[in-house]
């Protein structure tokens, strides 16, 4: 442990009292605008070409619109927990993390199409919206094919102008020369995460260690770890530092996940912007079904054979199945993984060699990002 910091409660009952950092309007603000100008520079070049191109740009902006912008909170707090007095012009480093937006943007609407999900965000799914366009402008072709297309490409886009945002946001060739690393890792992980994800529900990376594996290069890996590495790059920090981060980031990441699967079963939609029944429809093969399954009976495996998967599954299909989880103990289970990760991150926190304010930022966001109801 480091020089002023002290062993702390992190049972679950004591993660309430943790808050987000003072800051964190600020940091979504100018996020949040370095977004907007960034992309109506891209609506204005796509408009140049040709005004039929403007849904494609306006759907990327809605998605990068809206969220909770964790992402860029951990990069930033990474950065900010190390760097000195000679470091990074703020506002330049908060443009530069705006681009996980981007990449967030691009995962969500590959992983729609992938999981035939009907709703994001409150809205419908980009390949859903780009059906309807196809639909009412009498297109020729199938429209449901139309959408998917288009929605590859929107993602596509997003993954590109990721990139472009990092570039030019101002931070120096050096920083930018170190960020790389990370920033290649991440966007490969992501991508192959999907793949796993793809080849799961295909039957591939079975049982709960498969569930945990898709997890982490999916979602965990670049939703904490590494924009926490991003920042310490963006720092100048070294591999002992990037080290520290993957400590904090590799159980946070999970329970940040699995705290995601909880919701797309159990939550609130009006909350959440997504049908809590849509996880369950597309036969998501999380770590809170593989555990039902080990736990159930024949006859549970057969309503989860009824249930999973299955677009004509009734609401009282649905719900049996939620009883089912509720009932072999998996959803308990989940939910002590979530909370003993949780409290392992936020020990390394507690235990990192960074800046307090960082500290109290970052563990804040820990209890954020895992007991969140949307």
């Amino acid at each position: 442990m480091t020089a002023g910091t002290q062993q702390r409660d992190l049972s679950p009952e004591a993660a309430a009292p943790a808050r987000l950092p003072a800051d964190l309007d600020r940091l979504r603000a100018v996020v949040g605008e370095a977004l907007s100008g960034f992309l109506a520079e891209q609506r204005s070049t796509l408009a140049g070409m040709d005004d039929s191109l403007l849904p494609v740009v306006d759907e990327v902006t809605a998605l990068a619109g809206g969220g909770k912008r964790l992402r860029p909170a951990f990069a930033y707090w990474g950065w900010r927990g190390l760097t000195g007095p000679d470091g990074e012009d703020d506002d330049a480093v908060l443009r530069a993390v705006a681009a996980l937006e981007l990449v967030h943007a691009s995962a969500l609407v590959h992983d729609d199409v992938m999981d035939a999900a009907s709703t994001r965000r409150g809205r419908p799914a980009t390949h859903l919206g780009f059906a309807t366009r196809h639909g009412a402008a009498s297109l020729d072709g199938d429209g449901a094919a139309f959408g998917v297309g288009a929605a590859i490409l929107v993602g596509d886009l997003a993954l590109v102008w990721s990139d472009e945002l990092l570039r030019r946001s101002g931070i120096s060739t050096e920083a930018l020369i170190r960020a790389r690393p990370v920033w290649d890792r991440m966007r490969t992980e992501v991508t192959a995460g999907q793949y796993l994800d793809l080849l799961r529900a295909a039957g591939g990376l079975p049982g709960p260690q498969g569930a945990l594996t898709v997890a982490r290069y999916k979602s965990a890996g670049y939703t904490v770890q590494r924009p926490l590495q991003l920042g310490a790059a963006l720092a100048g920090a070294g591999e002992q530092a990037a080290d520290t981060y993957s400590g904090i980031g590799l159980p946070l990441g999970e329970a940040f996940q699995l705290r995601d699967d909880v919701l797309g079963v159990f939550g609130d939609p009006a909350v959440t912007g997504k049908s809590a029944d849509d996880d369950l429809r597309e036969g998501k093969q999380t770590l809170l079904i593989s555990l039902a399954e080990e736990r159930t009976d024949a006859a549970g495996r057969a309503l989860l054979a009824r249930g999973l998967g299955n677009p004509a599954a009734t609401p009282a299909d649905l719900d049996a199945v939620r009883a089912l989880i509720v009932s072999t103990g998996a959803r308990d289970q989940v939910e002590q993984r979530i909370a003993d990760q949780t409290a392992r991150a936020r020990q390394a926190i507690g235990d990192a060699a960074i800046a307090e304010d960082a500290r109290t930022a970052l563990d804040g966001l820990a209890v954020a990002a895992t007991s969140r109801n949307a």
